[in-house]
């Protein structure tokens, strides 16, 4: 007997467009044999709808859709409410699969929704979500692990009313250039590099615009890795992928938008450093309480070739050029195969 999945997408977050993408990916994968298979989009303006079909979702066309989907809180329904002008449809699902990323996708609140409802779900829980999110937050857990990162200063949005008390502590604490950042966005969203005092104020207000907390870090030169780590109580971790971006730095246009940006798998790196990596990924994992999958990214400073952890994300992207998949397919797990895998933890985890 088949079994019910629902695949959430889109969402209120900055990271709708690649939220999207993402599920276009993963709905690809899902075995319809095994599954049948429910898509709801959430707009960006947080309307719930369903959508008829993969090239729906692809082309935008499912935020015409006049069928509203409720994820219902009742755990005894574990239920999906379908409603349009003429009928409501009650349809019980196994499993769910957030394709979401950013706010109110991987920050623990679909998550605390979805443990409401009793329905098993693929990815970390409530609070893991939460703390990786906030970037400030994942700093003071790593911190307790002994392991390498970059030194901060945190800022709250309300500082910026007295800008040059703000600017001057900074100053004190880190030296030119600094990267600022969101404490809770994702793909490097709100995020710039400042070089001096007039720069410095201009990045803080841009990322003022994405949240309330903000991050100003030190500048890591070196070389920027990635791990992707599969599972729970025994997650394991792939081999790294490097980010070779010819802009600045990994933004969200070179992320997306620039086809001379590049990704590399198995690179080359100095003895003994993928074996730092991939434990130290594994043990961040297991320190903010992961499950599922997650990626973790560090450098790899230039000179001296110290590991430094720089963030974690618990709902990585699932696009064509992702790192996540790619470095699984490395590793000889096909995306069809990870899918599978990933749903498969969700009903472990529940029982």
């Amino acid at each position: 007997m088949k079994k019910a999945i629902a695949v959430l997408f889109g969402g209120q977050s900055s990271e709708h467009e690649v939220s999207c993408i993402s599920a276009s990916t993963i709905i690809e994968q899902i075995d319809l044999q095994k599954y049948d298979l429910y898509l709801v989009g959430i707009t960006r303006d947080g309307r719930w709808l369903l959508a008829g079909s993969l090239e729906d979702v692809k082309s935008g066309r499912w935020m015409e859709s006049r069928t509203q989907a409720f994820l219902l809180p009742d755990a005894g329904c574990h239920g999906l409410l379908l409603r349009t002008d003429d009928c409501t449809a009650l349809i019980h699902l196994d499993v769910v699969f957030p394709a979401l990323h950013g706010l109110y996708g991987e920050d623990g609140t679909v998550q605390g929704l979805l443990e409401l409802s009793g329905i098993p779900y693929v990815g970390c829980g409530v609070l893991a979500s939460a703390v990786s999110m906030d970037k400030i937050y994942t700093k003071i857990i790593v911190s307790s692990l002994g392991i390498g990162q970059a030194a901060y200063v945190p800022v709250q949005r309300c500082e910026l009313a007295e800008p040059d008390a703000v600017i001057s502590r900074i100053e004190a604490q880190l030296a030119y250039p600094v990267f600022v950042k969101p404490s809770n966005a994702g793909s490097s969203r709100g995020v710039s590099r400042a070089d001096d005092r007039a720069g410095l104020l201009k990045a803080l207000e841009l990322a003022a615009n994405e949240d309330s907390k903000i991050l100003v870090e030190e500048t890591i030169v070196g070389r920027e890795l990635e791990c992707a780590v599969f599972g729970g109580e025994t997650a394991k971790a792939s081999g790294e992928g490097e980010i070779l971006a010819t802009a600045q730095f990994y933004d969200y246009e070179a992320k997306y938008h620039d086809a001379t940006s590049r990704t590399v798998v198995h690179p080359e790196l100095p003895e003994g450093k993928t074996e730092e990596i991939r434990t130290a990924a594994v043990r961040i994992f297991n320190a903010v309480g992961g499950q599922g999958l997650s990626r973790v990214d560090f450098f790899l400073q230039a000179g001296t070739s110290r590991v430094i952890f720089n963030e974690i994300n618990t709902l990585p992207g699932f696009t064509s050029i992702s790192m996540y998949p790619m470095l699984w397919e490395a590793e000889g797990v096909s995306k069809k195969q990870l899918v599978e895998d990933l749903i498969n933890t969700a009903f472990i985890r529940r029982h």
